[in-house]
């Protein structure tokens, strides 16, 4: 995992950093190597990758994210990236995979309410993905809102998002 996180800072190209994100991704469905990669400061470095211009890159790091975030001491770390992620989602192609994977790193970060009021700029977004999107992508989306308005605290923005 030392090796994969370094040659994911070491490396441009995307097809490396595509699949090393991958292996970190598939990593990540053991419990034991979500610690690992926190401490190996990983969360940081897979994060940098939302920057990346390439989608699959982004997509897999989206992913990998996604994967690490079952864990709360990464959502600690990783919900420094949720505004990031959410202008990720907003500015995909409707529909792509970049934004269904955006989406469903939401879905994870918004099971608990720590860390809702970073997704409130957001909600007019969810609606119009909801008013135009495919089925899965409102699948989706609708598992964002259903966690979101499970919080008293988020009905007045809920209610009020201009769509």
């Amino acid at each position: 995992l030392q090796k994969l996180i370094h040659l994911l800072q070491a490396t441009d190209d995307p097809l490396i950093q595509e699949q090393a994100l991958i292996t970190l991704s598939n990593s990540a469905a053991f419990s034991v190597n979500q610690d690992v990669i926190r401490n190996l400061d990983g969360l940081s470095v897979i994060g940098g990758m939302l920057s990346n211009c390439v989608p699959k890159v982004k997509e897999k790091a989206l992913n990998a994210l996604n994967n690490l975030s079952m864990n709360i001491k990464n959502q600690e770390e990783i919900q420094v990236f949720i505004t990031q992620v959410c202008r990720t989602v907003e500015s995909a192609p409707l529909n792509s995979d970049v934004q269904l994977a955006g989406l469903r790193l939401l879905t994870n970060m918004s099971v608990t309410s720590d860390y809702h009021q970073k997704m409130i700029n957001s909600i007019p977004c969810f609606l119009h993905l909801l008013s135009e999107g495919t089925e899965r992508t409102q699948i989706q989306v609708l598992k964002v809102l259903v966690n979101l308005s499970a919080n008293p605290a988020m009905t007045r923005h809920l209610l009020r998002a201009q769509v």
